[in-house]
């Protein structure tokens, strides 16, 4: 005679759950299951499974976002099926029921830590997952910003390699179709189209490439546009790659390329200034002399032309674990406020255009290679890091889809002392036209 197994009542699961119910102040809308085996929760809800005590601990010592992301990257904590789909569930929870970060006084620690015994979560703090970044030094300092550029842009060019199309562009694309009828690169080659248009480069045409990555706009102003330029940036390996590109395209007559923060930058009078995706990473107190050198470096009458991500005014960052692990020291504003700093340094706002939707189809086809090719990064960067940009991909995608964030390009331009800004009215409705079609 067989005897039908008698569910766990009183699991881990169960007081894991309510603990967290409590903290959260609503019921938890996934399935959670723990080491034990015990299970509760919706049944139809994405499972996240508790694999280890470590994971409590973590928590315990680490409540929220960062103690979460840390038992994630290490495997302790998993989420069975779609990982996109249980964090969409927890923000839509948070939005519609009411949810709150972790709120604990110093009333609730006593039966917390009690709880925590029970559980088997008590122990020394665990040593940062061993991809979390370690800085050092004043904010926003030469030295941390140069060693906060290393910890993600110097993962490996074959890391980059392996996620980016052909163009290595890492930023966000311009899509002029559906994703059937355009590819990832020929959506990146439509933004350094766009870009170059709105920059109106000529042959000969002096562009200053501020944070220039793997060199996407730098080689395509370069090949396409006839024009001479300086790239900048502050990471070795990407240096390395560009100027091997360079050599490799015979265009060493039109491209410089130069390792070395944007602050010692002594040119001045560039026709052009282009800076994609790097003024995050300036800092806040930092931007208005970032918006002033861009002022200084381009000649009257010259064009600027700022990509850059934006987000809320209440969380400026990009959150615990975009700050520990991808972007350390990262800083983003509301769109309106980048165009008070452009203004203030004296650079006149011609056009600003929302990328925001384009951005999720990107990051969407990055997150698609990963998983593609996931014994591939796996072999190349280790497990831990491999969880980190799964992580990462998948919830940047989900706060640009919900409107967290942001990303937009800004046009500038120093204009004369009269007055005169070398623009036309017109001239914006022959960007578009039959962009993605050279």
């Amino acid at each position: 005679m067989t005897t039908a197994r008698t569910p766990i009542r009183h699991g881990a699961a169960q007081r894991l759950a309510g603990l967290a119910e409590e903290a959260l102040g609503g019921p938890l809308p996934v399935r959670l299951r723990t080491w034990d085996g015990s299970e509760t929760g919706p049944a139809d809800a994405p499972v996240v499974v508790v694999r280890s005590r470590r994971a409590l601990r973590r928590l315990l010592w680490q409540p929220g976002e960062l103690g979460l992301a840390q038992a994630y990257v290490t495997g302790e904590i998993d989420v069975e099926g779609d990982l996109a789909q249980g964090l969409r569930a927890m923000w839509a929870a948070m939005r519609e029921r009411g949810l709150h970060a972790p709120r604990f006084s110093a009333a609730d620690w006593p039966r917390l830590v009690a709880e925590a015994v029970r559980l088997g979560a008590v122990g020394p703090r665990l040593s940062a997952p061993v991809s979390q970044a370690r800085l050092r030094g004043g904010l926003h300092s030469k030295a941390r910003d140069r060693a906060a550029i290393s910890h993600h842009y110097d993962l490996s060019n074959d890391f980059y390699r392996l996620l980016l199309d052909e163009t290595m562009a890492y930023s966000c694309g311009y899509w002029t179709g559906a994703e059937s009828e355009v590819s990832p690169a020929d959506a990146q080659r439509a933004k350094l189209e766009l870009i170059c248009r709105k920059l109106d480069l000529a042959p000969g045409a002096r562009l200053l490439d501020i944070g220039c990555g793997w060199g996407s706009l730098t080689l395509y102003a370069a090949q396409e546009h006839k024009a001479q330029v300086t790239a900048v940036t502050l990471a070795r390996e990407q240096a390395a790659y560009v100027r091997q590109q360079v050599r490799e395209r015979r265009l060493e007559q039109r491209v410089e390329v130069v390792c070395q923060d944007y602050r010692d930058i002594t040119g001045s009078a560039f026709d052009a200034v282009a800076t994609v995706e790097m003024g995050e990473h300036v800092g806040d107190d930092e931007y208005p002399a970032f918006a002033a050198a861009l002022h200084r470096l381009v000649r009257p009458r010259g064009r600027v032309l700022v990509q850059q991500m934006s987000r809320g005014a209440t969380a400026p960052g990009g959150g615990a674990f975009i700050e520990a692990y991808i972007a350390p020291d990262m800083h983003m504003r509301p769109m309106g406020e980048t165009v008070g700093l452009l203004e203030a340094a004296g650079l006149e706002v011609r056009s600003v255009e929302s990328l925001r939707e384009h951005y999720v189809r990107t990051i969407n086809v990055w997150h698609r290679t990963l998983e593609e090719r996931w014994d591939d990064f796996v072999h190349l960067v280790g497990e831990e890091t491999a969880r980190v940009w799964r992580l990462y991909l998948v919830g940047g995608a989900l706060a640009f889809e919900e409107r967290r964030m942001g990303v937009d390009q800004f046009l500038a331009v120093r204009a004369k002392a009269t007055g005169d800004s070398g623009l036309t009215g017109a001239e914006a409705a022959g960007w578009y036209r039959h962009l993605g079609e050279r």
